[in-house]
């Protein structure tokens, strides 16, 4: 528990320090949303922290009221915001077939499908920005959604003189399994120091909805792909071998195609970890 103590004490000398009145989190119904929205919570009171819910065409049923659960749980104000009419308006859906003539399960296919086909290795192929001009046009149909909703969050955010809460954590981070200027932005990020598998184990600590920590990891962002889909591996898996690399122990426990692929991957990431701007971190 002292973990929680520590970064609510950062949380709560933040918003001391630079004269904030509260903090904006976006609650996407998601494991690290709920894990910073209640540590926030937990550090300056539900009364000051403001959830916002921003779904989409491509959203799965489930956002909006898993993100209320959410808020309710933490008895916090919220307020659910769609972003389809702006990206509609921006002409983002012209890029795709409309979604809502068909079932859940066969945009899921579609998209396994155009996942497979574009690339050899999409996820890499992300990270570097590369790719013919079908899988580019996709990079740019999902990364506008997070940058508009990081755009809807400041617009709240300012209007109360709150800060916003970034929702990243250290396994994103050192992936790049984030959206430049978009769900990697904030004021303040209580959470990036901690790796995945370790924000589960603070979820259980904070007593965060069971259904909420058993839901599948992703981004929603679109159909059918989700975290561990798209790196190839479990967080289990991953986090552990990136925390052996980053402390120097031996590999060869490991299988050599999962380490070869997190090598490839920290690799890769670095183009997408090459910042200019300066973000509060818990360290």
């Amino acid at each position: 528990m002292e973990d929680i103590k520590e970064i609510c004490n950062f949380i709560f000398d933040f918003v001391e320090k630079y004269g904030y009145k509260g903090i904006v989190v976006g609650i996407s119904g998601g494991l690290d949303s709920a894990v910073t929205a209640a540590l926030c919570v937990k550090a300056i009171g539900s009364e000051k922290v403001f959830g916002l819910i921003m779904p989409e065409r491509d959203s799965s049923k489930d956002t909006v009221k898993d993100a209320k659960l959410v808020c309710e749980w933490l008895k916090i104000p919220f307020k659910v915001k769609s972003i389809t009419p702006i990206l509609r308006k921006i002409g983002v859906y012209k890029l795709f077939p409309p979604a809502r003539l068909f079932p859940r399960s066969f945009q899921e296919r579609y998209v396994l499908n155009k996942w497979r086909k574009l690339s050899q290795d999409p996820f890499i192929d992300d990270l570097l920005s590369k790719g013919n001009d079908q899988f580019l046009k996709g990079l740019a149909f999902y990364r506008i959604k997070h940058r508009v909703r990081m755009c809807l969050l400041y617009f709240e955010a300012e209007q109360r003189g709150y800060a916003v809460a970034s929702t990243e954590n250290k396994t994103e981070y050192l992936t790049g399994l984030y959206v430049k200027w978009g769900d990697d932005c904030g004021d303040i990020s209580p959470i990036a120091h901690l790796y995945k598998t370790q924000v589960f184990d603070l979820a259980k600590k904070l007593d965060v909805p069971e259904k909420i920590i058993a839901k599948a990891p992703s981004p929603d962002l679109i159909p059918g792909i989700d975290d561990e889909f798209a790196l190839g591996m479990s967080y289990q898996e991953l986090d552990q071998i990136l925390v052996a690399i980053e402390t120097g122990k031996d590999l060869s426990t490991f299988p050599t195609e999962k380490v070869n692929r997190v090598k490839k991957i920290l690799e890769a990431a670095k183009v997408r970890n090459l910042r200019n701007y300066r973000i509060e971190r818990f360290e």
